[in-house]
């Protein structure tokens, strides 16, 4: 039986946007696009051509955070349980299912993935750290942390996102070459903030 890509995403994409809690600014139906999109431009710089593979991936991308719906912490997990839930008419094998689940789990912060179409989605799931809207995207992560209680202050978010970015790196060879040197040179800009801020305290 050969899936229906369309159909799986338009029925993803459709209860991200109706269901998702307000709260998410930046977990949300967007950002999920946006994962799918990377995936599919790093898996083709990357060099996947097996279509099976790059499927796989894309289904991953589009699941990853669906968990959200349910938790926070620990989203990943229930991620993985609706895609088998959702998926399990026989079109994919289990053998699929758990390759789609592993690289579901591969997004989950610290990201360690073991293969390279784990690479590909942890370095598309944290693409927009090297990009030019690097801080409308981090502003709205910051206030959905904000919103949910994960930090209470906008010190606290800054030296939040200071530790975290100085800890990533990509994993891919194009996202290393396309987005680290804007990467850095967006965490330098933060370390002159973050000092600034502190200094007018």
């Amino acid at each position: 039986m050969v899936p229906d890509f369309q159909i799986i995403k338009d029925k993803v994409l459709h209860t991200l946007a109706a269901c998702i809690a307000p709260g998410f600014t930046y977990h949300n139906v967007q950002h999920t696009a946006e994962v799918l999109s990377n995936v599919e431009r790093i898996a083709k710089e990357e060099g996947i051509t097996d279509d099976r593979s790059l499927l796989l991936l894309k289904i991953a991308a589009l699941y990853h955070d669906m968990g959200f719906l349910v938790i926070n912490k620990g989203h990943e997990e229930v991620s993985c349980q609706m895609a088998r839930h959702d998926l399990a008419n026989g079109t994919f094998s289990k053998e699929e299912l758990d390759t789609i689940c592993s690289i579901i789990m591969a997004t989950r912060v610290p990201q360690t993935p073991t293969n390279h179409l784990e690479q590909i989605i942890c370095d598309a799931d944290l693409d927009y750290l090297g990009r030019d809207d690097f801080e409308i995207l981090s502003n709205k992560l910051m206030l959905e942390y904000l919103q949910q209680g994960i930090v209470t202050t906008e010190a606290e978010w800054m030296s939040v996102q200071l530790k975290f970015i100085e800890s990533h790196h990509y994993f891919t060879k194009s996202s290393q070459r396309n987005r680290n040197p804007k990467k850095l040179k967006h965490l330098e800009n933060l370390k002159a903030k973050k000092q600034e801020f502190t200094t007018n305290q």
